[in-house]
Parts: C-alpha cells; sequence; structure tokens
C-alpha cells in the first residue's frame, strides 16, 4: 500500500531535517568517545596510524616496569656497599685501636753485663755510666786486643782490636734491614746505642746492671749484629755474621735472623686480645650484607647478572644493559680474620707487622669498593636516563596518535550547536509547509 503523497516543501524540510539529525549524531558520538575518527572508514590512514603509535607506546609503558626493577637492583647493590663500606671503616678503627696499645711481644734481649762492681768501686760511678763511656776500641793498643777495665783515670774498653778502624752495625726486622758504619777511634758504647735508635728498626738502652738492650720496634724477630773490620766492607760483613757481638754482651746467633735473632716475648696485649672477637664480627658482617643486598631474586654483589631491556624490539635491534655482578666477600676485598698467634691465612693482631698489613688490606679494599660504586653508579646514570627517555617517547608517541584521531571538544561543541539551532529552524519550516498544505482544507469548511 502506497504511503501518503508528501507536498515538495514538506519533503525537503524533512531531508534536511534528516540530514541536521545524522550530523548530530556523529559529533555527539565524537564528544562521548573524545576521537573525530574512531573507525577506519572515518580516515583509514589516520586510524591506523594512530594505532600503530598507541601500539608502541603501549609496548614501551610495559618495558618500564622492567626498567624500574633493574634500577631498585642497582640501588640495592649501591646501598650494600655504601654498608659495606662503612664495615670497613670501622675495622680499620678498630685496627688502629690495636696500634694505638704498644704491643708486648716486642722482641727484647739484654747482653751480658759490659761493668763490674770492682769497677764500679774504683771509679765511684753507677754500672750504667760505666758500660756507656767505655771505648769500643782497644784503647792501650798492641797485637793482642783485650778488654781494658774501667779505672780512676781511664774509661775502659770493650778491647776492639786497634787494627779494626771501623766498626758496624746490622739490624734487619722482617724485610727492613739497617746498616751503619763508624770508625772505631773515640767510639763509645753510647755513640752504639745512640746509633741503634737512629736506625727505626729497633732501640737500645743500657741499663743498671750494666747491660746493653736492644729491642725490637715491630713485633718481629730482629737480627742484631755488631762488626769491626779494616774498612767498611768488612766491618758489614763482620756485623752481619755478629762478629763482635760478644764484645758488646750478645751472642753471634742474634745477628742471624733465621738461625736465631732476638726473638718474641710471647707476652700478648690484653687491648689487642680483645679487639679481635670484635674485628672478627665485623668481617663476618660483610659477607652477611653482601647477600642480603638482592632486590626481586638478583644480587649483584653475589656475581648475578642483571639485564634491562629498553625497547620492544628484538634479536640485533633491541637495546639494553647488561649489567654483570661481583661476587663480594671479605676474602676477596683482601681482609684477613685476625688471631693471637702467627698463622698462614690469618694476620697477628699481636703483631705491628701485620698491623701494618692489615691497615694497608683495608685502604685497598675501600678502593676496590669505591671502583664498584663508580660503575654501578654509572650503570644506574644509564638506566634512570633510559627510563626518563621511555616515559617522554610514550607520552610522544600518544599525543601524535592523538593529534591524528582526536577531536577538538570546542569545535564539535559549537557544531553540535550549530545543528541544534538548524534542527529547530528545519522543524519549524516543516511546520509551516504542512500549514500551508492544510489551507486546502477550508475550501471544504
Amino acid at each position: 500500500m502506497a504511503g501518503p503523497i508528501l507536498s515538495s516543501g514538506v519533503r525537503n524540510n524533512l531531508l534536511t531535517l534528516q540530514q541536521t539529525t545524522a550530523q548530530q549524531n556523529v559529533i555527539q558520538n565524537r564528544l562521548a568517545t573524545g576521537k573525530k575518527v574512531n573507525s577506519a572508514i572515518d580516515n583509514p590512514v589516520n586510524y591506523f596510524t594512530a594505532a600503530s603509535l598507541n601500539e608502541r607506546s603501549s609496548q614501551l609503558t610495559g618495558l618500564l616496569d622492567g626498567i624500574s626493577n633493574g634500577i631498585q637492583t642497582i640501588q640495592a647493590a649501591s646501598k650494600g656497599i655504601d654498608a659495606i663500606t662503612k664495615l670497613v671503616q670501622s675495622l680499620q678503627s678498630t685496627v688502629k685501636q690495636a696500634q694505638a696499645d704498644a704491643a708486648q711481644n716486642r722482641p727484647t734481649k739484654a747482653g751480658t753485663a759490659l761493668a763490674t762492681a770492682t769497677e764500679a768501686a774504683v771509679t765511684s760511678k753507677s754500672l750504667k755510666d760505666i758500660a756507656l763511656d767505655k771505648s769500643i776500641g782497644d784503647i792501650t793498643g798492641g797485637t793482642a786486643a783485650t778488654a781494658d777495665a774501667a779505672t780512676a783515670s781511664s774509661s775502659g774498653d770493650l778491647g776492639i782490636a786497634a787494627a779494626n778502624t771501623k766498626l758496624a752495625i746490622s739490624i734487619t726486622a722482617g724485610s727492613t734491614t739497617y746498616t751503619k758504619t763508624f770508625d772505631t777511634a773515640n767510639t763509645t758504647v753510647r755513640d752504639v746505642v745512640n746509633e741503634i735508635n737512629k736506625s727505626g728498626v729497633a732501640t737500645a738502652f743500657v741499663d743498671e746492671k750494666g747491660q746493653l738492650n736492644v729491642k725490637g720496634n715491630g713485633s718481629e724477630t730482629v737480627g742484631f749484629g755488631f762488626g769491626s773490620g779494616t774498612d767498611d766492607a768488612t766491618a758489614l760483613t763482620s756485623a752481619a755474621a755478629g762478629g763482635d757481638n760478644t764484645a758488646i754482651g750478645f751472642a753471634a746467633a742474634d745477628a742471624v735472623v733465621a738461625t736465631s735473632g732476638l726473638t718474641s716475648s710471647n707476652v700478648t696485649s690484653a687491648v689487642r686480645s680483645n679487639l679481635i672477637q670484635q674485628y672478627n664480627d665485623l668481617r663476618d658482617q660483610i659477607d652477611q650484607l653482601a647477600k642480603d643486598s638482592s632486590f626481586n631474586g638478583i644480587n649483584l654483589l653475589q656475581g648475578d647478572r642483571l639485564s634491562i631491556t629498553f625497547n620492544e624490539k628484538t634479536g640485533t635491534n633491541q637495546t639494553k644493559l647488561d649489567i654483570q655482578g661481583s661476587t663480594l666477600s671479605a676474602d676477596n676485598l683482601g681482609i684477613s680474620q685476625a688471631t693471637n698467634t702467627q698463622l698462614a691465612g690469618f694476620f697477628n693482631f699481636q703483631n705491628d707487622a701485620d698491623l701494618d698489613k692489615a691497615t694497608a688490606a683495608l685502604t685497598g679494599s675501600l678502593t676496590s669498593l669505591k671502583s664498584l660504586s663508580s660503575t654501578l653508579g654509572s650503570n644506574l646514570s644509564v638506566a634512570q636516563t633510559r627510563q626518563d627517555f621511555t616515559k617522554e617517547l610514550s607520552n610522544v608517541l600518544t599525543q601524535g596518535a592523538d593529534n591524528l584521531v582526536a577531536a577538538d571538544s570546542n569545535a564539535e561543541g559549537a557544531s553540535l550547536l550549530a545543528l541544534n539551532t538548524r534542527q529547530q529552524l528545519s522543524q519549524t519550516a516543516l511546520s509551516l509547509a504542512n500549514q500551508a498544505d492544510q489551507g486546502v482544507l477550508r475550501l471544504f469548511g
């Protein structure tokens, strides 16, 4: 059945109203979605380009979590190094406390007396002063060198042959050897004592019994040799073998460290003994702290490997940062355990030389920690830079996609307002057209 026949005016106004409504629907959809391109039909090029940009932006955003975890892993290791550095500094403080307390096991020996009670009675001097004033060389001369006792008019001597015009001392402690030669003439025991005290290896004094005492400055066995000869070379050779040690009250073997020497008293310092446990506890904490410096199962201080991916590509086109961790421990830092005795692999807290070695080892450890910290800091800077770049690049891609498909709400709102006005006018026009058709009815009134 055919529909009613519409007049030309009504039909035109109806068509205009339908077109306005369709345009309103399009603009309302744009305002609702915020996009001017909602499907490939709207604009194929912009639609698929925006989809590609949004996809890459989404992939980069997904990588940010991995980058963030990587940064936290590096920071965990860095914090671990900072804490270990403080422990090493505490170890240094402990060693300094030990060094501040004088070692009690320094090698010390007193020779036989160089003065007698008879000499003291004759000279009215103390045994100490008599011994210090005695000449080294035979002051009476002659071919048979003999020691001469002190008298009221003579200081006495130790009887070194007049032909031996050179004297020498040789003092060895550890890897350090001190030698010195001087003329026999006018040289006294006091001069020899002063020369020993200049060595920096040992100290000497004559006690109230008239005995020459030699004491090492460190804890190592000391080789003390005294000798004479016709020139410097022969005097030094004699001293190295302790050729004239008996003249000043010592045995020849005291000159040779490997054979005898002046050995430790084996008396330990209570202060140093008490610091050993403190030192070893701090040392153990280095290993424990390194093991605890992990994040999300990865520990760069225990040799683990960290890989941070920076882009969405694969294969050779993928960009990433690979960080190989280090196994950090007290042993790897060169920090040995402490003990009260000399043992292989340990260092003796009672030994000054070992304390010096510990100080050097701790200084080296701090250098290694600084180097490792610097490496981690550099990697952290790279990761943080790439994190910021990835965030900014993701925003750029999203903004680019929006520029292709996003609707201008102001423009679309203005267009909708204009269409609403047009719709109202079209409805008015349609009403007028209908009124014109209704005029025919008056002919039948």
